[in-house]
């Protein structure tokens, strides 16, 4: 009979599958997520640059941009060299505190990701429904206890994840079917009830998402009741294809990172390959989008990029 009070270390290492059934396909896919990966490290780091460069850009919209772009810049990179690894040089191993310090990065920063989004959504409603208070309503001190706040809700609601599963303990498999250390799929390999543990998870990423998602759509229904009361139709026009692709932007974040929480609570019948697909799309694609969506569309930007690499080709 085995003793009641058997310990199970944790493990030294885990091994990342990557995406089951699609392994024969790991370098091709590699490739444009390679790419995506260099376009939202440029591209946010050149925002970065640019803003901290450009004393007039030094504005509410500009300085949550630069937050959103140092969120993309861990975010991205706390998993793109990793599932490189795995994809081309076949490296499944990762270490377990290694994995634990993936998952929180992952988790937490995808909260500030979310978080920020609703904050440059409050500064485009306040800008365009009311102007005139744009600059005593949003300081520079209170846009520093927004950005304080997002890191702070980031932080508190997801450094759990990675302290729970370091006491927890593991006698099954160590292989993790998945790109990178996601919480549901290490969670999984404990052998003990998770139950409690995987409703605590879930319930912050609906809560978070759920909540954001919402007020940013109550900010952007302001924001087109404005638009559509403006007495210029070209001023309207100019003001929807700004507010469209930002929407658009936000869409792609919210319906894939809503697609994986559901999945993991509902859709048991959604095959792994596309379920792990598309969890990999929401840490990506926003990333890679962001600095085109709100750095090459935003003229002040695109301007002040043009004119100095028009001094360095002088």
């Amino acid at each position: 009979m085995p003793l009641l009070n058997t310990s199970h270390p944790s493990p030294v290492t885990f091994l990342l599958m990557g995406i089951p059934g699609l392994e024969h396909l790991h370098v091709w896919i590699g490739i444009p997520f390679c790419s995506m990966y260099l376009v939202a490290v440029v591209g946010n780091v050149t925002i970065l640059a640019v803003v901290r460069a450009e004393r007039s850009l030094h504005e509410p919209m500009f300085l949550f941009l630069c937050m959103l772009s140092v969120t993309d810049l861990v975010l991205s990179t706390s998993t793109l060299p990793r599932m490189l690894c795995l994809f081309w040089l076949g490296a499944h191993d990762i270490a377990f505190d290694s994995c634990l310090a993936q998952m929180f990065f992952i988790h937490s920063f995808t909260a500030m990701e979310s978080g920020f989004f609703l904050a440059m959504a409050i500064d485009r409603y306040v800008a365009i429904c009311h102007p005139l208070h744009h600059t005593t309503i949003l300081t520079r001190v209170h846009i520093i206890i927004m950005g304080i706040i997002v890191v702070i809700r980031g932080v508190a609601f997801f450094s759990p994840h990675p302290i729970l599963l370091k006491h927890m303990p593991y006698c099954k498999t160590r292989v993790i079917a998945h790109t990178y250390c996601e919480f549901m799929a290490v969670v999984k390999l404990a052998c003990m009830d998770t139950g409690a543990t995987k409703h605590y998870s879930l319930s912050m990423a609906t809560i978070i998402g759920s909540c954001d998602a919402i007020l940013f759509a109550v900010s952007y229904a302001f924001i087109l009741r404005s638009v559509f009361r403006l007495p210029s139709r070209e001023a309207s026009f100019k003001a929807l294809g700004t507010c469209g692709s930002h929407v658009c932007v936000i869409l792609v974040f919210y319906a894939t990172a809503g697609f994986s929480i559901f999945t993991h609570r509902f859709g048991k019948n959604v095959p792994a390959h596309i379920h792990i697909f598309i969890a990999n799309i929401y840490l990506l694609v926003p990333p890679f989008l962001n600095p085109i969506v709100y750095g090459v569309r935003t003229k002040k930007i695109r301007e002040h990029v043009l004119r100095t690499l028009m001094v360095k080709v002088a």
